[in-house]
């Protein structure tokens, strides 16, 4: 009698659970909603604060932040079926700023609902977009302006902005360091990431998932190129990276320094 008992719960549970599974993969989705990506800096390990001393690198220099702003672009979203969804080009400019509250969170509207597995993204302006000339980058020429992040027209974005200061064995007392990516000569230094989610994002009308990326900023030097401020500091001025060679190399770590820390499907 119990092995029968047993036998009935075994093949209920195995209904139920078949059931679930069916629902769930026959669940409709349409519709269309939002998704968060959200940028948390730090460096190594530790969260970002900035115009804090002792961010160390493997070169043991040692760096107070004073700046950090990255230009975010192009966003492509792919669903755990292969299908990419392709953010509107006119609204996928971003500016991830650690210094304002604006800056680390931005909301991606009208997204065709769906259960997402990746993002891609750029870091810059690609320069298909750059040339189109002043009168076709839209609000966001101005917008790159006002937060310092353009040289002017003819030099174009910078695509990256790490400022600070830094001592070393051989600099004792600490000198400013700036390193902006861009366009220099004929290196474009515009990048692109792309990163997998380590669970599905569930767009639906009613769940707006965010997306935690950390970016660990000690990547800029840290990266599969080792960077040493030191080398860069001219005439005991600091080290001022805006071109020459060092820059594509920083633009190939910078391509490593994102990774997708969790979904919230909230």
């Amino acid at each position: 009698m119990k092995k029968i008992l047993y036998k009935a719960v075994a093949i209920l549970a195995i209904t139920v659970a078949v059931s679930a599974c069916s629902s769930d993969n026959n669940e409709e989705v349409s519709g269309t909603g939002k998704i968060g990506l959200k940028f948390d800096n730090s460096f190594g390990s530790n969260d970002l604060i900035l115009e804090t001393q002792g961010n160390k690198t493997s070169n043991n220099e040692v760096l107070k932040i004073t700046n950090v702003k990255y230009i975010v672009s192009n966003v492509v979203l792919t669903k755990s079926d292969g299908t990419l969804f392709t953010y509107p080009k006119a609204k996928s400019y971003f500016i991830a700023d650690e210094a304002s509250d604006a800056g680390y969170k931005f909301i991606l509207t009208d997204i065709p609902a769906g259960d997402y597995v990746k993002v891609k993204f750029g870091i810059g302006v690609d320069k298909e977009q750059w040339q189109l000339g002043a009168s076709g980058q839209g609000d966001f020429l101005a917008q790159a302006q006002a937060a310092g992040m353009l040289w002017n027209w003819t030099a174009g974005y910078k695509f990256l902005a790490f400022e600070g200061n830094f001592t070393s064995e051989t600099v004792t007392a600490p000198l400013p360091f700036m390193i902006h990516t861009g366009q220099t000569g004929t290196d474009y230094n515009y990048t692109e990431v792309t990163l997998d989610f380590p669970t599905k994002a569930l767009v639906r009308t009613n769940i707006q998932p965010d997306v935690h990326i950390i970016t660990d900023l000690s990547k800029i030097l840290d990266g599969p190129n080792k960077i040493k401020l030191s080398d860069y500091n001219k005439g005991g001025m600091g080290a001022m990276i805006m071109g020459g060679a060092a820059l594509p190399l920083i633009t190939v770590n910078v391509a490593t320094m994102f990774r997708v820390d969790h979904v919230h499907n909230d």
